[in-house]
């Protein structure tokens, strides 16, 4: 049973995906061997690195000798990881990775998918005393929290570099689920996030708009960080049905 697939660039030798059982490997470079990963590009090292499956991650070498490679989460928020010349091995641990090479201007692609993560439940069953307080305690029927989905809104449609939505562009994002919205409710909103989930401007920062500015950074970096707002949240800034009030 294969643990990861890798899906070959536009243009790379062959159009077939290439599935990796537990302990497989494969390499891939401009030179590579016909049953691995061709990419032919003059900017691509003959033998540019190696991919090796495990059960439920797998692994990276970078085989160049002064690129560095940089694996992202293209359903994420912007995280990444990135694997410097000569590192062996290093662990990616996205169900769905995107690996980027360097090749002499231009940025070539490949996705790397390992399907095969394993979860258990997170519930605890028979277990005496009181239970966990959560760390984040939203409520997403709220205002506040429908806020903070238009601000993570582009990043979270697979934008990870988006600029934050202004204010103004924030009031037109939740018009149609809240049509009485107005910027002042969202900047009210914006400081009460900041304060329910303990952040703080810098010291450094001076003046209204970039007080904001700063607390839409921080909110949103912590909120796509440690997933409280998801794609799927985004059903939040639909127009609420006809006589049901939001």
């Amino acid at each position: 049973m294969y643990s990861i697939i890798v899906v070959p660039p536009p243009g790379g030798a062959g159009t077939g995906q290439i599935r990796l059982g537990a302990g497989e490997r494969v390499g891939f470079g401009r030179a590579g061997r016909p049953d691995g990963l061709v990419i032919s590009h003059g900017g691509v090292p003959r033998i540019a690195g190696e991919i090796a499956a495990h059960r439920t991650f797998w692994l990276l070498s970078n085989l160049s000798e002064d690129q560095t490679y940089v694996v992202e989460n293209p359903e994420g928020a912007g995280e990444h990881v990135k694997i410097a010349p000569g590192r062996v091995d290093a662990p990616v641990p996205f169900e769905f990775s995107r690996v980027t090479l360097p090749a002499a201007g231009d940025l070539l692609t490949f996705d790397v998918w390992a399907p095969r993560h394993a979860f258990r439940s997170a519930e605890r069953h028979l277990l005496a005393g009181s239970a966990t307080a959560p760390a984040f305690a939203l409520d997403r029927t709220k205002r506040y929290f429908a806020v903070l989905t238009a601000l993570c809104e582009r990043r979270l449609r697979g934008a990870p570099n988006a600029p934050l939505p202004a204010v103004e562009e924030i009031v037109e994002l939740l018009r149609p689920s809240w049509p009485k919205v107005t910027r002042s409710a969202v900047y009210w909103n914006i400081d009460y996030l900041a304060v329910k989930l303990r952040l703080r401007p810098g010291p450094q920062e001076a003046g209204h708009s970039r007080r904001t500015h700063g607390k839409k950074e921080s909110l949103v970096s912590l909120a796509l960080r440690f997933d409280l707002v998801r794609e799927d949240d985004l059903v939040v800034l639909a127009p609420a049905p006809s006589g049901v009030a939001r």
